[in-house]
């Protein structure tokens, strides 16, 4: 946590009201107040696990096996060599657990999303846990680990459905956050049924980032990527009015689709021109005042491609004219800054089409900036588990049929 420095003058406003003159100088000043101890901490644990440097080196902090953030071309590609937590059990140890679901076999086009979670814990190797402009410092404030990946089975989607809930109940009731490296769309379905086991009579709603409504029962016959919000809003847990969409729009969302909405749901969608038309903050407002309706928490399903394509190359339906990063960003940030939020996924990356890596950064900044906004907002590090969160795992509640 940072100091609580607002009695010493040196780190008051320019003009003592809590104004600056530019979104910088706030930085500098935020960036003064955070602690060393968690940096402090990984030097001495990578001189005691790595060993001393040999001699000629002048920077006694460094060892002679990479042990840590640097340099951040070497070590095991853990999310932002988070510790990497081999028994799944300690995860509720930690206040963030990142965990990788590398399976594609709900995609109905291009495949290569069972490499999203590699790539994305790859390229995240060469973000440092200090952001600027927000003043948070990630390895100071919370205890983040990654637990590797759930064992999917490949092509058998029912299957690893099953692995998946299973794994991100454990994860969600040990009180730790999920942050999910999907992966297809289709696991939408599996990881909301995961956290509905824990929630006993809580409901959560959904705020979905896409191009694509994804809410067929079927597709090719089986439940696939453009399914899970079919699915997931069967459960009494999930109601299908707290579920949000924001970017829709373009020439890929089947009509089958658009059919849910008729009959199950809200108009809970806001595409393109609505948000950019009513406002970022406004389209922020609708969100939260549909997601959180009668519900008590709120799982963000990112779908990369919410993106326009020319900044997210990797994905397996790409389509143009989506939100801009900018975009994106501010509309995540301020809805995990006023929304209990209790869990992330991040889907569709296919490192197999991107370029440079870019569409993988992309979705580590999404994973980044919520982990600081969760920080902002007093919801990390967490002191005890949430109300919602219930200790006994029950089977999900059919609502529809």
């Amino acid at each position: 946590m940072t100091e609580n420095n607002s009695e010493n003058p040196l780190f008051q406003s320019p003009d003592g009201n809590g104004h600056y003159p530019t979104q910088a100088q706030r930085a500098l000043d935020l960036e003064a107040r955070l602690p060393q101890t968690g940096w402090q901490q990984e030097v001495s644990k990578g001189l005691e696990y790595g060993l001393e440097a040999a001699e000629s080196i002048r920077d006694r902090t460094i060892p002679t096996f990479s042990r840590g953030e640097l340099p951040h071309y070497a070590g095991i590609n853990t999310f932002m060599k988070a510790p990497y937590v081999e028994d799944v059990r300690k995860v509720g140890e930690y206040d963030v657990a990142i965990v990788g679901v590398p399976h594609d076999s709900g995609t109905t086009y291009r495949p290569g999303t069972r490499f999203g979670p590699q790539g994305i814990r790859r390229i995240s190797a060469l973000y440092t846990p200090y952001n600027f402009e927000l003043g948070i410092d990630l390895r100071e404030q919370i205890k983040l680990c990654d637990v590797g990946d759930i064992f999917t089975i490949p092509a058998n989607n029912e299957k690893s459905f099953d692995q998946i809930s299973k794994g991100i109940a454990h994860i969600f009731s040990s009180g730790a956050f999920p942050i999910i490296l999907g992966g297809d769309h289709s696991i939408g379905f599996p990881t909301v049924r995961g956290i509905c086991r824990h929630l006993g009579d809580k409901k959560v709603g959904i705020i979905h980032f896409d191009r694509h409504v994804d809410t067929q029962e079927t597709d090719l016959d089986e439940r696939m990527h453009t399914c899970p919000w079919f699915h997931a809003t069967n459960m009494k847990n999930a109601p299908a009015k707290n579920l949000v969409q924001l970017g829709i729009g373009g020439w890929q969302c089947p009509r089958e689709g658009i059919k849910f909405y008729r009959e199950r749901a809200n108009s809970n969608i806001l595409t393109v021109t609505d948000i950019t038309e009513m406002g970022l903050d406004a389209a922020v407002d609708f969100a939260l005042e549909r997601a959180l309706d009668g519900t008590d928490c709120v799982y963000i399903s990112f779908d990369i491609d919410c993106i326009d394509a020319g900044f997210v190359p990797g994905t397996g339906w790409p389509e143009p004219g989506g939100l801009l990063p900018r975009e994106a960003l501010h509309l995540l940030g301020k809805i995990v800054q006023k929304a209990p939020v209790c869990g992330l996924e991040v889907v569709e990356v296919s490192p197999p089409y991107d370029i440079s890596d870019i569409t993988s950064l992309m979705a580590t900044r999404v994973i980044c900036d919520t982990m600081a906004h969760l920080v902002l907002s007093g919801q990390l590090p967490r002191k005890e588990k949430p109300a919602y969160i219930h200790p006994e795992s029950q089977p999900e509640l059919v609502a529809w049929t």
